[in-house]
């Protein structure tokens, strides 16, 4: 449970993506095979400056230093009022609030499995026992009765309570409801989560009618209840009326017509080209093409020059015109630069790669290293071949 549920946490805006453990094997494989050598335990960063891989902070895909000292005051002493004041000031930054919900509801799922995992509660598993909490325990509110050895995230129970009528807290909420539901698709309770947490951000659209964040949460329970395409349409031009220009919400919706869910991997390019050619200049979204080509890449690729052939090269230079384009700090820059460094690797473009890592490292909370069973691992590894790539191709080679 607290796995997966650290996985949906850091994937932040991009949902969950959960991917065969064969097809992972055999990408690693097919890495190993390429011009790089195989993945190894190589942690450049005494010579270029990065981070050591023991260091990487797996929490986020980029710094935001005032959200993890909020939730570090929060978790510390269950007082909501930290992270409250936190989405207060963040105001309408709606890529920065999206973020930052997403954190919030993830740090709370992860801090109540813990907590039970410890107590052994949720249907009497023991602490470490294998396997999640009973899903239907986990989508009620939280229990005043709960013994409290750890701390059990009754910091968002009592934000809701106290404060029913403040939004941020209602949107945090309805994306923990999400997150619990998520955690265990196979139970009874499933569908009756995420209609709560429908719900949930339904009253949170209320008491903020101009804020695109509980509607970008619906974005993620339409593509799990199912959504008619037209009622999944009806709700996107509500989120792009408040905010057409959101990556994150984009991010969101482009699972929905993946061939995983009601679409295709047409459709999919269909809406991720469509919405990088209606881009303004300064938005991400001309990398959203590089996330759907990602998303739908072959469980097994026969083909050598993939990461070379013109779609992925078309959909890499746009993802770099893209964080080009944006300023350093935008909330969703890192997760283009993470991706960015993930095909550029593999397309053996060691010193475009190398450009992104300098952008990006330190901070590997991202697609796609998050799924991977150890993102931090995942991220060194492609920083290694990346570091060893550039210096058998002739780039200056760091002073050790």
């Amino acid at each position: 449970m607290e796995a997966l549920l650290l996985l949906i946490a850091l994937v932040a805006i991009f949902g969950v993506a959960v991917y065969p453990a064969m097809r992972r094997r055999r990408l690693r494989q097919s890495l190993g095979q390429g011009g790089a050598g195989p993945l190894r335990a190589v942690d450049p960063s005494a010579g270029y400056g990065f981070v050591p891989a023991d260091e990487l902070d797996v929490r986020l895909p980029g710094p935001d230093r005032e959200l993890v000292e909020a939730l570090e005051e929060t978790q510390r002493t269950q007082d909501y009022q930290p992270v409250a004041r936190l989405l207060a000031f963040t105001g309408d930054e709606y890529e920065l609030r999206w973020q930052r919900v997403q954190s919030l509801a993830g740090a709370a799922a992860m801090e109540l499995a813990s907590s039970r995992a410890h107590t052994g509660e949720a249907g009497g598993k023991a602490a470490g026992a294998e396997g999640p909490p009973d899903a239907g325990a986990a989508g009620v509110s939280f229990s005043k009765d709960r013994p409290t050895a750890l701390p059990d995230a009754r910091w968002l129970r009592e934000w809701r309570a106290q404060q029913p009528r403040d939004h941020g807290g209602a949107q945090v909420y309805a994306q923990f409801l999400v997150f619990q539901a998520l955690a265990d698709a196979n139970s009874s309770a499933y569908r009756i989560i995420l209609e709560e947490a429908r719900e949930v951000a339904r009253d949170a659209a209320k008491l903020a009618p101009t804020d695109p964040t509980p509607y970008i949460t619906e974005l993620f329970i339409a593509r799990h209840l199912g959504y008619r395409e037209a009622d999944f349409e009806s709700l996107w031009a509500t989120v792009r009326r408040l905010a057409p220009t959101h990556m994150g919400a984009h991010l969101a919706a482009l699972p929905y017509w993946s061939a995983k869910a009601v679409g295709s991997k047409q459709q999919a390019d269909d809406f991720a080209r469509t919405a990088a050619a209606h881009a303004p200049e300064g938005t991400l979204l001309p990398a959203l093409p590089l996330f759907a080509a990602y998303d739908h890449l072959p469980e097994v690729n026969m083909v050598r020059g993939l990461y070379r052939s013109e779609e992925i090269s078309k959909a890499v230079e746009a993802a770099e015109y893209a964080v080009d384009q944006v300023e350093d700090d935008h909330p969703v820059r890192p997760h283009v630069l993470h991706l960015l460094v993930w095909f550029l690797v593999r397309a053996e473009r060691y010193g475009e790669a190398m450009e992104a890592l300098a952008a990006v490292d330190g901070h590997v909370g991202a697609v796609p290293w998050v799924d991977e069973g150890d993102p931090a691992a995942a991220y060194a590894a492609y920083r290694a071949l990346a570091v060893a790539g550039w210096e058998a191709t002739g780039g200056a080679r760091a002073s050790h």
